[in-house]
């Protein structure tokens, strides 16, 4: 049994999707900044797809079918994973907390590692000084 026109456009709707969206859509190309810092993008994708057709009677001989697929591709930011002097942070892409106390908790992390860098540096400018 022949393959139905049907077949050919699914398969190359398919093939043009299969290229629009791969891994490194979802998980981006790594990003390093002079200071060492590297900067991974974490995305969501979404995708819908669609198809159909239909063979009409006619008078003529050969095919007579009609038909049309359809597609389409989301592509959203979600967080960043962010690697620093061997620590992990995923960073997420939120256009503000909920609530203030959200906002506190995502501080937290930033402001041990500020705190942290401060005592080490009083040590070392103790220690220099003796």
């Amino acid at each position: 049994m022949a393959e139905h026109a049907l077949n050919d456009v699914m398969k190359t709707t398919m093939e043009k999707l299969r290229s629009m969206v791969d891994v490194n859509t979802i998980i981006g190309d790594q990003i390093t900044t002079p200071d060492g810092t590297t900067i991974i993008p974490v995305s969501k994708v979404s995708f819908g797809f669609a198809s159909g057709g239909s063979d009409f009677d006619s008078k003529k001989e050969g095919v007579n079918f009609g038909g049309g697929s359809g597609a389409g591709v989301s592509i959203n930011p979600e967080a960043f994973l962010v690697v620093k002097d061997g620590n992990v942070r995923l960073v997420p892409m939120v256009a503000a907390p909920n609530t203030t106390v959200d906002r506190l908790v995502e501080l937290v992390p930033e402001v041990m590692d500020r705190v942290d860098g401060y005592i080490r540096k009083s040590k070392k400018k103790k220690e220099d000084e003796e």
